[in-house]
Formats: structure tokens, C-alpha cells, sequence
């Protein structure tokens, strides 16, 4: 699939705005704006198929045509994959660097999250099961492409936080609490009762750090802006 030219790097749009980008597995991608984006993978009726190709492949002949030509089945529905994720990835990071002045994201080490979950003869993996589930999902969301990107298009505007407790602390009144998170979709503070979608709660607490860190990078280089610019904190409104 070709993608559509697009200037890199894009300028900050000088409107001050700051945005806060949680990455997930269910929810590709939460934006404290109250946002939810998925990346696109594939069709209900391709997985379908794939899952019956996957079956025929390990029923065929090593070596034999048959075999072969499922194998190549195979790689086009897993290409097909692929251009629909990266064309997500192309948009959302463009429309992300033109809307807002300063990305914040969690600084993950994606490669080491999606290490083999089988481990070592020495030292086996544990869960192998539900670590290689996750494993596909980290890579399915697009969660190292989106951030390289961003990158990409708005050098010097992308801030990495410390991802510690972004989900288990209220955006409202700062009460850190697991018991907060009901469950994946929602989050309840034990504290204040303030109730949003978990991951747009998790997106907010990025901004908030984000905006601390731009405020300090300010007083030395400029984020995208003028440096007596404060990055914005009005917190939408979710259900």
C-alpha cells in the first residue's frame, strides 16, 4: 500500500495545546482529550480465514506446493496487516503533530515488554500463553511505529514520562489507589469519585506530567512556542 507524501517534520501549531497519549492493547491509543483510537488490523472474515490457513499449514507436507501455497496465502493477509497498521500510524501521528504543540507519552521499554515469553532453557517464561497474547497485541497497536513517528514529524515536541502509576492515580485530586481502577475500561476514584474511561484517566496523568516537564524545558529552549506559552489544562469531559 503506497502512503501519501507528508512534510516532515510538521510545525507546531502555536495554539499552546497539549495532549497526553496513553498506549493500549484494547484501546490502541487514549487521548486525554477523551479520544479512544483503535489501529485497524484485520476483517472479521480474514481472521476467519487466517485461522483456517494457520490449521491447513500445520496439516501440510513439509516441502510439498500445497504447503507452500498456504504459506503465501498467509504472508498477504499478514502484509494486508501491516499496511492497514502503518497507514494508521501515518495519520494518526500527522494529525497529532499538526493539532497539538507538545505529545506527551510513557517512555516503555517496548522492546523489552515484548521480549519471548518462552524464555531460556535456563530460565523458562512463565505464562507463555498470556505474555505471547500480550506480545501480539503491543505489536498489532502499533505502540513503537506511533511514537517513532511523532517523533519524526514533531522533533523537539514529543515528552516521555515515567509511566509509573499513570493508572492508578486520580487526574482529579492525585489519590494514588489500585481499587481506583474498577476495571480495564473504567476508572473510579476511591477518593473524589471521579469517574472517566481508565485509559483516558491514564492520558490525563501524562499531560499533566508533560506540561510540568515542558514548562522546565521553557525556561531553557522553547517547546514549539514562545517560552511565557503555558501548555493548557482544561480537563474534558468524559463519560
Amino acid at each position: 500500500m503506497a502512503f501519501a507524501a507528508i512534510p516532515d517534520p510538521i510545525p507546531a501549531p502555536g495554539t499552546g495545546e497539549l495532549v497526553g497519549v496513553d498506549r493500549g492493547v484494547a484501546v490502541s491509543v487514549a487521548l486525554s482529550t477523551g479520544d479512544l483510537l483503535t489501529a485497524p488490523g484485520l476483517r472479521e472474515t480474514e481472521r476467519a480465514r487466517l485461522a483456517r490457513l494457520l490449521r491447513r499449514l500445520a496439516r501440510a507436507r513439509r516441502g510439498s506446493k500445497r504447503r507452500a501455497r498456504i504459506k503465501a496465502a498467509i504472508a498477504r493477509l499478514k502484509a494486508r496487516e501491516t499496511d492497514r497498521r502503518n497507514d494508521w500510524i501515518e495519520k494518526t501521528s500527522t494529525s497529532l503533530a499538526r493539532r497539538f504543540d507538545v505529545i506527551g507519552v510513557e517512555d516503555l521499554n517496548i522492546a523489552g515488554m515484548t521480549r519471548s515469553a518462552r524464555g531460556t532453557v535456563e530460565a523458562p517464561g512463565r505464562r507463555v500463553a498470556q505474555k505471547a497474547g500480550l506480545n501480539r497485541g503491543i505489536l498489532a497497536a502499533g505502540w513503537g511505529g506511533l511514537v517513532r513517528r511523532l517523533e519524526d514529524k514533531a522533533p523537539g515536541r514529543v515528552i516521555k514520562i515515567d509511566p509509573r502509576n499513570t493508572s492508578r492515580t486520580s487526574s482529579t485530586c492525585g489519590h494514588v489507589a489500585g481499587e481506583s481502577r474498577k476495571s480495564r475500561a473504567v476508572f473510579s476514584c476511591v477518593a473524589c469519585g471521579f469517574r472517566v474511561n481508565a485509559d483516558v484517566n491514564a492520558a490525563m496523568n501524562i499531560r499533566d506530567t508533560a506540561a510540568g516537564h515542558a514548562v522546565a524545558a521553557r525556561r531553557g529552549s522553547p517547546l514549539g512556542g514562545p517560552a511565557n506559552r503555558e501548555p493548557q489544562h482544561d480537563l474534558p469531559l468524559t463519560g
